[in-house]
Order: C-alpha cells, then structure tokens, then sequence
C-alpha cells in the first residue's frame, strides 16, 4: 500500500516550517508550517535510486530521512526497516520520532517499538534484519553502527553475563585505569582509550570469554548487504539548517505527548539503561522530578540533540565517505 502523502506533507512541515528545502520536500503545506515546492531536487531524483537494490538511508537526527524512506516505500512497495538504537522501544514514540500511526499504517514497517525496557545489541538488530532481506527493503535510521555491521559484518561475539557486566560497570566507575590497563595488547591498540564505553566493552569481552575483541573482529563473517550491492545514501545538511529544526521538532514533540511518554517512564526509570538513553527523556525526567522547569528541561535536550547530531554528522563523514551524500535544507 502506498504510503499517505499527506501525513508525509504534515510531518516534513512540522519540522521544516518556513523554510525553503533542498533536499526531501513533499510540495502541500500545513498549518504548523509551509514547506515550499522544490521541483529538481531530491523527489525528482527518485528515478536515480535503484527499484531493485536494498536501499540504506543514514543521516543525523531530524534530517529527513524518514521522509524519503516512506517516499521510496511509496514507489516501490518496500518494508520500511528501521536503523535506529533507540526507535526499537515501545515505549517511545514521540520522543524518538518514531513513524506515526497513519505512516505505518500506509506502509509496510519493521523494527520499530518492538522493544520492551530491556538490552537490545546490534547483534539482536542483525539476526532481525537478516529475516527481512527476501523482500525489496528501505533501511533507514541515525545508528552508524548498524549499518556498519549490515554492510561490513558483525563479529560473532558471544554474550555479556549480567555478573561480569556489573563488574565492568563498577570497575569503570571506580578504577578506569585499571580497566584500560586490563585490555589485551591487540584490542588496546585498536580502541579508543578514551572512550569509556569502548573501553568497558572491550574489557567485559575479554572477561567473559577469554579471548580479546580485536581477535573476534578478525573472524568477522562476510556482511548481510556488501555496500556494492546496496543503494547506500547519506543525508549530510548544513548545521544551521539542522538546528533549526532540532528546536522546532522538540517543540513539537512536547506538544504531541512527549512529557506523557516520560511521565508513563518514570517509575521505570534506569539513568543507564539502553532504553533510557532517548534524546530529551532524561531532561523531561528531570522535569518532572522538580528539578527542572519545563523551559529548562525543553532547552537542555533541544541542545543534547544538537550535541547527538554533531556526534552523528561526524562519525557519518569518518565511516561513511563511499555513501551517495544527500544535502537537504
């Protein structure tokens, strides 16, 4: 079924309002905003995306991607599948931006909100996908690293136990040197030392299975989608551009429910859980909590998404050079 244009229409205008768009554009207007025609750009560039290839859509937070996933669902009858870490849980939809009702409904969709409040790796998105791929597919989302594994492959490593990840979780807290100085000289060398994440991964797969993370890279398996055989975009907008409307979306999730999604979160609330991680949902917390007045909690995440976005835009260049660029704005 094709995907409903109008509610495509009335998404692009509510975060685009007023400005004149060179990228993904549908040409109606809605109340919240105009979002003038730009007949020659990117709709009209349809006909140079392949009908038959696994078409791949990255690009930041509130880009616009999404748009063109629905566009191309629309012309071609595909899924579309979602790419991002955090759009997997049910129990945010505005906040993260999920498709709306209507946009589901006009298209085929997987992978979004199928999540409880528990981990979800970038293994478990691989084997989902995997299932998916004997049909023409849309994958579009924020999360580079899934889309690193479907084109590049995913080292099959196994499991963290819960107890030796407690362990990784207090070692990091309390002796970070200590755990950078744990790591096997091979993985060492090729992580970030920095980053305490990467860190903490690299020593938990070491604990866990005796065998260092760089040793498992290297037995990588061939990728689900080799990047020659997919139609692989990258949508890379002007930073003013994009602030923009990072500020008018957060507005308009507010008014759409997003305090109500933090209120339902709040007696579940985990600061470190995976699913807690959502743009914005720690300061709408916060909020709630009388910590923060709403204007404060709005303007705190409007900047963490500006943050994540810079985040983004910069591991998109460093990893994603070989990817088709789409410029909107």
């Amino acid at each position: 079924m094709a995907a409903p244009r109008l509610d495509l229409a009335a998404k692009w205008a509510k975060t685009a309002a007023g400005s004149t768009v060179r990228g993904p554009a549908p040409d109606s207007t809605r109340s919240r905003g105009r979002c003038p025609r730009t007949p020659g750009d990117i709709w009209a560039k349809l006909k140079a995306i392949s009908r038959e290839r696994p078409v791949l859509i990255a690009g930041p937070t509130a880009s616009g991607k999404s748009a063109l996933a629905l566009e191309l669902a629309a012309r071609d009858g595909r899924v579309v599948v979602n790419a991002d870490a955090l759009q997997v849980y049910g129990c945010w939809r505005v906040l993260t931006a999920r498709p709306s009702v209507a946009e589901e409904a006009g298209a085929a969709h997987a992978l979004y909100g199928h999540v409880g409040r528990v981990p979800y790796s970038v293994g478990d998105w691989l084997r989902e996908v995997r299932g998916l791929l004997d049909r023409p597919v849309v994958i579009v989302g924020g999360t580079g690293l899934y889309f690193m594994a479907l084109t590049e492959g995913l080292a099959e490593v196994p499991e963290i136990p819960p107890e030796v990840r407690a362990e990784a979780d207090a070692l990091r807290l309390g002796d970070f040197a200590a755990m950078v100085a744990g790591l096997d000289a091979q993985t060492a060398a090729k992580t970030d030392l920095r980053n305490p994440m990467r860190v903490q991964r690299a020593w938990e797969v070491l604990r866990a299975s005796g065998r260092g993370l760089a040793a498992w890279q290297e037995a990588t398996p061939a990728p689900l989608v080799p990047l020659e055989a997919a139609e692989a975009l990258v949508f890379r907008p002007s930073v003013p551009w994009l602030d923009a409307r990072i500020a008018r979306r957060f507005s308009v999730m507010l008014e759409e429910g997003a305090l109500e999604e933090a209120r339902a979160a709040l007696p579940h609330w985990q600061p470190q859980a995976p699913w807690a991680r959502a743009i914005g949902a720690p300061e709408l917390v916060a909020h709630l909590r009388g910590e923060l007045s709403l204007a404060e909690a709005e303007a705190a995440a409007i900047l963490a998404s500006r943050q994540y976005a810079k985040r983004q835009r910069t591991w998109f260049r460093s990893r994603m050079g070989a990817w088709r660029g789409i410029v909107p704005g």
